[in-house]
């Protein structure tokens, strides 16, 4: 089941969606230009030591990886790997308007004057590309199973 490339790539999906559940996705940076709050899909903890919860974005990515994960061994399944691929596409794409939803309103809650980006916030746009790049390598492999079911039924009759 590795063996195939459209496994590869979600293994890798899984991969980089658990470093992006345990790296920064940015910081807040106060209204003096010095305090930062760091930003984890976690939470954020706050200059005086508390923390103000994002579980939902931890919740999804962690969603996300277990999807990739397991669709790796729906490889039987051809359609239904199609269906989790496009599934998990989509949770990703939630997970950045999630995100924003988050940064805007804690920007606003914290005082905060700028957000600055980590790089983690990028990798679930990787995951994004490796996902489709997965799908299209499902639906190649479907279209030549078909061509083949089509081949071996004219050559019964």
């Amino acid at each position: 089941m590795i063996q195939r490339i459209q496994s590869v790539y979600l293994l890798l999906v899984a991969i980089l969606l658990v470093v992006t559940m345990c790296q920064p996705v940015g910081q807040f940076i106060g209204a003096d230009g010095i305090t930062a709050c760091p930003f984890l899909p976690l939470g954020v903890t706050l200059s005086e030591g508390a923390n103000q919860s994002t579980w939902g974005l931890f919740c999804i990515l962690l969603l996300s990886a277990v999807i990739a994960l397991a669709t790796i061994f729906l490889f039987r399944n051809r359609m239904l790997q199609i269906r989790m691929t496009i599934f998990n596409t989509l949770l990703m794409v939630g997970y950045y308007i999630a995100a924003a939803v988050f940064i805007f309103t804690l920007k606003g809650k914290l005082e905060a004057s700028a957000f600055q980006m980590g790089w983690a916030l990028c990798l679930p746009a990787v995951c994004i590309i490796l996902n489709y790049l997965a799908f299209r390598a499902i639906y190649k492999d479907e279209v030549m199973v078909k061509a083949a079911d089509r081949l071996r039924g004219s050559a019964r009759h």
